[in-house]
């Protein structure tokens, strides 16, 4: 079900994007991000750890609470660079580690986080479903997954907006018909997994926020 986007596309165009990211990006993002640290920090207790996937230029970092540890990793070199010169210049003590990973092979042991937080990631993976495999393989029983993303139109002209413009999308990192469907299947086919929350976010819903809940028996990605 994957295979349309590369990792060396995604490396590539996230490179590009590095130098003016926050700038071209922020501010549309800021209401998915803003949701995604509130979700996140409810879910994560006190002493508790966050892995926050495709963490970038780690936009994100300073909202977390203090008293959680951050884990972030990307795979791009350049945006992980202006997240590590953020954590600095703003003495984020909280962010644990920050390093270069594949979201489909990451080095983090099994049952290790109790939350896990992929913003606009999930479109821009090659494969979608074992990377959320990924996710739920390093997550402690009981713990979130939490995703912010776009979610393709069922229907009418905004679908047939998206088809039209994969191709372009796909240069630039990202494939913008994904169907929620798909996140539904792979939580009911894990069999470790169920959505607790889908929420639309501004603007007109474009956006939508995920949470996916791990059950405390055993899961087949486990």
């Amino acid at each position: 079900m994957g295979g349309d986007i590369s990792k060396d596309g995604v490396e590539k165009a996230y490179a590009r994007w590095a130098p003016i990211y926050d700038f071209v990006f922020g501010k549309v993002f800021e209401a998915g991000r803003n949701a995604s640290i509130e979700a996140a920090s409810k879910a994560c207790p006190p002493g508790g750890r966050l892995l926050e996937v495709g963490v970038g230029t780690g936009i994100s970092l300073p909202g977390y609470p203090s008293n959680i540890s951050i884990v972030g990793m990307d795979l791009s070199e350049p945006m992980l660079r202006k997240a590590h010169e953020r954590v600095v210049t703003q003495k984020l003590v909280h962010v644990e580690a920050l390093a270069v990973m594949d979201a489909m092979r990451m080095a983090v042991p099994d049952h290790s986080v109790d939350v896990v937080v992929a913003q606009y990631v999930i479109t821009a993976v090659p494969d979608p479903e074992a990377t959320l495999d990924e996710f739920a393989r390093v997550l402690k029983p009981g713990g979130e997954i939490i995703l912010v993303n776009h979610i393709g139109a069922e229907s009418g002209l905004r679908r047939l907006f998206e088809l039209g413009f994969a191709p372009i999308a796909r240069r630039l990192g990202w494939r913008p018909e994904f169907p929620f469907a798909r996140l539904a299947d792979w939580a009911a086919k894990h069999g470790g997994m169920r959505i607790v929350e889908r929420r639309p976010l501004p603007p007109m819903g474009h956006f939508a926020l995920i949470r996916f809940a791990r059950t405390e028996r055993e899961s087949r990605a486990a």
